[in-house]
């Protein structure tokens, strides 16, 4: 699948680091280093503008490593870019750790998934089909 992009940053467009993964590297686009408090958020900018296909989103996810290791975290996870947006793509990056976390221009902050999705039609009944889980929810299934 070709998706159309621009690239305002001075960083290579995001890409598959291998043949099997899912998610595409986002890089921080900032001209001088923005550093994150514990409990503090940011938009992180990547100079990156894109046009999906409609039918198809993008979805900013964390990167496994940086919540790990470092307590950082896209707080909206996993964000949602529709298709019909043209605007940068921006990071809602969270230091949930207890130490200042320092992003660097260039440093690769989240993961960029293109997903398929479908449109819903409502259609409003009076009644839904018993199952055996019913209206459990929220740990009702157990832990173990």
């Amino acid at each position: 699948m070709e998706i159309k992009v621009i690239n305002r940053s001075e960083h290579q467009l995001p890409h598959y680091e291998t043949l099997a993964s899912a998610g595409m590297d986002l890089r921080a686009n900032v001209e001088k280093p923005i550093v994150l408090k514990p409990l503090e958020r940011a938009i992180i900018p990547t100079g990156i503008f894109i046009e999906l296909p409609i039918g198809y989103e993008a979805q900013v996810r964390s990167r496994s490593g940086l919540a790990a290791k470092k307590g950082i975290t896209v707080l909206n996870a996993p964000g949602t870019i529709d298709a019909d947006y043209r605007g940068e793509v921006g990071v809602i990056l969270a230091n949930i750790s207890s130490e200042d976390f320092v992003i660097e221009n260039g440093e690769r902050i989240a993961q960029l998934v293109i997903a398929k999705h479908e449109r819903a039609i409502w259609v409003e009944v009076d009644a839904l089909s018993d199952t055996t889980r019913g209206e459990g929810g929220f740990g009702s299934t157990g832990t173990k």
